[in-house]
């Protein structure tokens, strides 16, 4: 599979929970697919109720 380079900007209190964001982020776009990933971001972009029930259920 082809590998892509990005520069990208991430809103952070530090560079530290910068970095843990990106290998977050990183983890998700490895494991996921393109349409499950997209799909994940919208529900967290545009349904609180969906996203604070997954936070819960994760313990946070």
């Amino acid at each position: 599979m082809a590998k892509f380079t990005f520069e990208v900007s991430i809103e952070s209190p530090g560079e530290k929970d910068a970095i843990e964001k990106l290998k977050a982020a990183t983890t998700l776009m490895q494991k996921l697919q393109v349409h499950e990933l997209s799909r994940l971001a919208d529900i967290v972009k545009n349904d609180p109720v969906k996203t604070n029930l997954a936070k819960r259920a994760l313990g946070l």
